[in-house]
């Protein structure tokens, strides 16, 4: 299987258990691996036999600047369902980053990383 990837995707969302979080909101960066078979977009050069990974960009980022969700485990749910309704792509891993997370000491990020496929 090939891979298409986004990396650093950034998006402001009010996702979160506390009502800081919610109120305030924060960023949110998300990374992706598609899992897809690329030849025949490669064999003909045409963008409709493989993933608009501009379209899918776009979605993710609605997602995470839409309805908030108290879970980041909820979020990567929701991020890799949608992923996963274009056609072609067969799995897809989804990181989600929560850099500004309410952590009472110091940290670099706090991620959730999923794999989900269509099987």
């Amino acid at each position: 299987m090939d891979r298409v990837a986004l990396r650093g995707l950034k998006a402001r969302g009010h996702h979160g258990v506390f009502p800081k979080e919610r109120e305030e909101g924060q960023t949110f960066i998300v990374d992706l691996v598609l899992g897809l078979d690329i030849r025949p977009a490669a064999a003909d050069d045409d963008l409709t036999k493989t993933v608009h990974y501009g379209i899918v960009a776009e979605e993710v980022v609605a997602i995470v600047e839409g309805e908030p969700v108290n879970l980041i485990e909820t979020l990567a749910e929701r991020i890799a369902q949608t992923c996963l309704k274009h056609e072609g792509v067969e799995e897809i891993e989804v990181c989600v980053h929560k850099p500004d997370a309410p952590i009472t000491v110091p940290f670099d990020d706090v991620t959730v990383t999923i794999t989900r496929s269509r099987v």
